[in-house]
């Protein structure tokens, strides 16, 4: 086969800690604006104490003490695994609804408007392993 020592070394960069040291990278960035664009739609436009007005249904919460807005965290337990989630006890409720209040969801949303830029991260970061970047 012609090619064949390149191909091999190719691929053996494809498959060697560089590679998940960039994805890794790229993916953690990626949680990253996930998150900074659910803290900015909690936090745009909110009025905390006595002024406060809760959000509508369907749009994501007004923050009035900031729990749920400084509680979101982005996580990488694995090289190649990243995490977005909020810690305040109440996120899930908010984020779903329950059967006594209706969803007013913040990360579903954040992750579905930076879902192209995150995964132009990725494919840059694996164009580059490919490369030899």
């Amino acid at each position: 086969m012609r090619g064949a020592k390149e191909h091999s070394l190719r691929l053996a960069r494809m498959m060697g800690s560089g590679r998940d040291r960039l994805v890794g990278q790229a993916l953690f960035a990626g949680g990253e604006r996930i998150q900074v664009e659910a803290q900015v739609s909690i936090t745009r436009g909110a009025v905390s104490g006595k002024n406060h007005v809760p959000s509508r249904p369907g749009e994501p919460p007004n923050a009035d003490t900031h729990r749920l807005s400084d509680n979101i965290e982005t996580l990488q337990p694995a090289p190649l695994r990243v995490e977005v989630s909020s810690n305040a006890p109440y996120a899930v409720a908010l984020e779903y609804g329950t059967s006594k209040m209706a969803e007013r969801p913040y990360m579903r949303p954040a992750t579905q408007k930076k879902r192209g830029e995150v995964v132009d991260l990725v494919r840059r970061a694996v164009n580059a392993v490919i490369r030899g970047g």
